[in-house]
């Protein structure tokens, strides 16, 4: 599998260390970080990916904008929440959910998914 381009967007830093790192031991790359709602836009907006891990949850509100934008530039993305696929819009019940806590397995399991519908 070649080495993945990652966008990752969530706004507790050690989740996002985490993230970052499970991503490399996957031999994948988190080229950016976004914490904030601005920033995760921007990157959405200008940012080359393979795909993005967004919080469904960006600072106490709904980072679907984010996913919106992920969506209309044909970016392949999963929501990260410890809410479950039960608390996300019809709008979104495609999308895959990555439950939080995960382990590296779970983490696995979707960029093979991601990599498979790519």
């Amino acid at each position: 599998m070649p080495k993945l381009r990652v966008l990752v967007v969530e706004d507790e830093a050690l989740v996002a260390m985490l993230v970052e790192d499970l991503l490399d031991e996957l031999g994948h790359e988190a080229v950016a970080i976004a914490s904030r709602m601005e920033d995760a836009l921007a990157n959405a907006r200008t940012g080359q990916y393979d795909f993005a891990i967004v919080d469904v949850n960006l600072g106490g509100e709904p980072s679907y904008p984010v996913a919106d934008v992920l969506s209309e530039r044909g970016v392949p993305f999963v929501f990260a929440t410890g809410y479950g696929a039960e608390g996300l819009p019809p709008k979104y019940s495609r999308v895959p959910v990555l439950a939080k806590p995960f382990v590296v397995a779970d983490l696995e399991k979707i960029v093979m998914q991601l990599c498979a519908n790519m």
